[in-house]
């Protein structure tokens, strides 16, 4: 066995009932444009080249019960935010919802998310 990676992250694909709603949503938070769009599937990332999420329609979908394991989060994002108050009123402006816990959320299709406090290592997500 080599120490070479056996691939590289293509994209983090994400089922949901509508594709394009929750690629708008994400778009507008991450700042990350739509780079292909199909009716099924559609990617946002910084480019066309560029790793980024896809969405993929699953119209049977049971959305998340957090904290409730009764349906598992199914995936869970962290997003980093320079200032999480400020970041919540934004994402829930765009469709989010709160949910129990400490600036925990869930996009238009009941997916979690958690806006965390930037790193001291990162670069601000708003410099200024």
């Amino acid at each position: 066995m080599t120490d070479a990676p056996v691939g590289r992250l293509h994209h983090l694909i994400v089922d949901c009932p509508d594709p394009m709603a929750e690629a708008a949503f994400w778009s507008a938070v991450l700042g990350d444009p739509v780079t292909y769009a199909e009716d099924d599937f559609v990617v946002v990332s910084a480019d066309p080249t560029t790793s980024g999420l896809a969405f993929q329609r699953a119209p049977g979908l049971t959305a998340p019960t957090w904290p409730d394991p009764a349906v598992p989060q199914q995936m869970h994002l962290d997003v980093m935010v320079d200032d999480q108050a400020e970041a919540g009123r934004a994402v829930l402006a765009l469709g989010a919802r709160q949910l129990p816990g400490d600036h925990v959320y869930a996009d238009p299709a009941g997916h979690p998310f958690c806006l965390i406090r930037r790193p001291g290592w990162a670069h601000p997500v708003h410099p200024g």
